[in-house]
């Protein structure tokens, strides 16, 4: 029964595409002060956070080589809070918020996020090593 709601849910929900360039868009005006501009965890506000960024180019590797779709969405949106985010993204959780679309994890099975997220995803991808 809850795998039949699930598709209930996700037909309504259209699949969506992500755009990597839209991503680096937010990225740069919502992620790099702390990330850097590419995501190396080099930003200009490092000088002033007691816990330091993450490099964000090695998030495959850490994972054993599949970029973690699921895992990075839920640490950005606040399902999985972070410490050094003090839990949910305490400064842009806002922007992330709104209509869900579908996208697919690393495993091949869809996920709800919404657009911006999805377009971060994208271009966190793109930053891989």
């Amino acid at each position: 029964m809850r795998c039949l709601s699930l598709l209930l849910v996700l037909m309504a929900v259209p699949v969506v595409a992500q755009d990597a360039e839209r991503g680096a868009d937010v990225f740069a005006t919502y992620c790099a002060t702390c990330h850097g501009p590419e995501g190396r965890g080099d930003g200009p506000m490092v000088s002033v956070l007691e816990i330091l960024p993450a490099d964000l180019r090695g998030l495959a590797n850490r994972a054993g080589g599949a970029f973690p779709v699921a895992d990075v969405a839920r640490k950005i949106d606040g399902r999985d809070p972070l410490l050094s985010h003090g839990g949910p993204m305490p400064v842009y959780g806002f922007f992330f918020r709104g209509d869900d679309v579908a996208i697919p994890s690393e495993s091949g099975q869809p996920i709800l996020t919404t657009q911006p997220l999805a377009d971060v995803l994208a271009f966190l991808e793109t930053l891989q090593d």
